[in-house]
């Protein structure tokens, strides 16, 4: 049977394209919040999740780092998903006023939207805003969103590729209640592989320094590396790192282990096979 799969938006959503382009049989379960994304697979109620966190244009999304580091799901694989936003109105709409849309979207359609003398307007999701602007009749109002939720909800597309940058990707993460099951040895060699994982330093002279050390001679090559304050004490940071190769390989599994007495906290997301561009 196909999986329940979780993802955060209405259908339509670019989250909906990411979780598809995954699992193309997945059953969908479309949920408001990332909060109730998580929650639907902490109680079993969907198989895998599916979640944003990181733009190439507007970078990190940081509610998903927090929540990243409380979840006890593992990372089991990623999504590239190419972002081509479109203006979108109900039909027949001859003067347009307001602009709904998630805020990454209404950001990453900023100089269109000064252009045209548009006042954006934030709302939870992109699909979203055209569902609403549909239902409520909105005629001086429209929503930036993919063209998938225009031709769901019967709504005309003004104009197309109104992103003001065209290498618009946002990368999604593949989370399972679920261990994975371990890789065969013919994935542990090459550069076909990501791991990420989530570390605290100790407040020592040099102690990221020394860290980041551990990686750099085993050559193993970092992809990403983000900070995040702890909320516990202030200017404390959760650092969370990406880099190429899978736990099973020696030089990871290595690295990993000369970390541990340097870290005051470390978590392992998982690893998982990258990601392609589409």
């Amino acid at each position: 049977m196909a999986p329940k799969v979780a993802f955060q938006g209405e259908r339509g959503a670019y989250g909906e394209m990411a979780t598809l382009q995954y699992f193309p049989e997945a059953r969908l379960v479309p949920l408001k919040s990332f909060q109730d994304v998580f929650d639907a697979a902490n109680a079993n109620e969907v198989e895998y999740i599916v979640v944003p966190v990181e733009n190439s244009i507007e970078g990190s999304i940081n509610e998903i780092y927090d929540i990243l580091l409380q979840t006890k799901m593992s990372v089991i694989g990623e999504v590239y998903q190419r972002v081509i936003h479109c203006l979108i109105t109900n039909r027949n709409v001859k003067v347009i006023r307001h602009v709904y849309s998630h805020p990454q979207a209404l950001a990453q359609c900023r100089v269109y939207l000064q252009k045209k003398g548009l006042r954006p307007v934030p709302t939870y999701d992109t699909a979203g805003a055209v569902k609403m602007i549909k239902e409520n009749k909105m005629l001086d109002s429209a929503a930036i969103a993919s063209k998938r939720p225009a031709e769901l909800y019967d709504m005309q597309i003004l104009d197309e590729a109104i992103e003001d940058r065209r290498n618009n990707y946002t990368r999604f993460l593949v989370l399972s209640p679920k261990k994975k099951k371990k890789s065969g040895k013919g994935d542990l060699h090459d550069s076909t592989h990501k791991t990420s994982i989530i570390f605290s330093v100790r407040h020592v002279p040099g102690a990221l320094f020394g860290i980041l050390g551990e990686f750099a001679i085993r050559k193993i090559n970092l992809t990403k590396i983000e900070s995040r304050p702890t909320k516990e004490t202030p200017w404390e940071y959760n650092f969370y790192v990406d880099f190429e190769g899978h736990l099973q390989n020696k030089a990871v599994h290595e690295a990993l282990m000369s970390l541990k007495p340097k870290t005051s906290y470390m978590k392992i997301l998982g690893s998982y096979k990258k990601a392609e561009f589409h």
